[in-house]
């Protein structure tokens, strides 16, 4: 591609395909450039180094998961939004395994971006917990428990974790199963 062609969300997505081919730990602006066929130098007229590519990746992946989310539960409400929702967590994960960490990282102090894609999936989860009642300080602890379930499920299913010969989309269907039932009982 040519140095004309860069800009910072042509880099950010470079940076999405590498680090779905190679994982996170191998994401480096060297490795960036070298795709790009640019010197590294030329990454940072876009970019202000690797911490801020992290960042935009972070921003762009935890929007990404919103779109997600938010398409499958819109029309939807309890147990059909949690199971909605679950599912298209854990596609994206699935389909996007190197991005996915980056959907962890939590907004730093004057982090707008960033801040305001976390209040995006936030919303999402408030609006999925009103078909079940829950709202206020019993929503924070209610997305906290999805969010937990849901990561250590997709978590280990990444990696591997799940090597006896069973089915893994039984035990994920068991799992929002659970969580329904959880919800309903907050």
């Amino acid at each position: 591609m040519p140095r004309a062609g860069l800009t910072s969300d042509v880099v950010v997505d470079g940076a999405a395909q590498l680090v779905d081919e190679s994982g996170s730990e191998r994401l480096t602006l060297s490795e960036l450039a070298k795709r790009f066929g640019v010197a590294q130098p030329s990454l940072y007229k876009h970019v202000q180094g690797l911490d801020d590519l992290n960042r935009l990746l972070a921003v762009r992946v935890i929007g990404e998961v919103a779109e997600t989310m938010r398409r499958a539960t819109t029309g939807k409400a309890g147990a059909d939004a949690v199971s909605a929702l679950a599912d298209a967590y854990r596609a994206y994960a699935l389909a996007h395994p190197g991005r996915y960490p980056y959907i962890l990282r939590a907004p730093a102090p004057g982090e707008a971006l960033l801040a305001a894609a976390a209040t995006e999936i936030l919303s999402i989860f408030d609006d999925v917990f009103a078909g079940f009642g829950i709202t206020g300080t019993d929503a924070i602890d209610a997305t906290r428990f999805v969010r937990s379930a849901l990561h250590g499920f997709v978590s280990l299913e990444l990696g591997g974790g799940f090597g006896m010969p069973y089915s893994a989309d039984n035990s994920f269907r068991r799992l929002v199963a659970a969580t329904n039932r959880a919800l309903s009982d907050w």
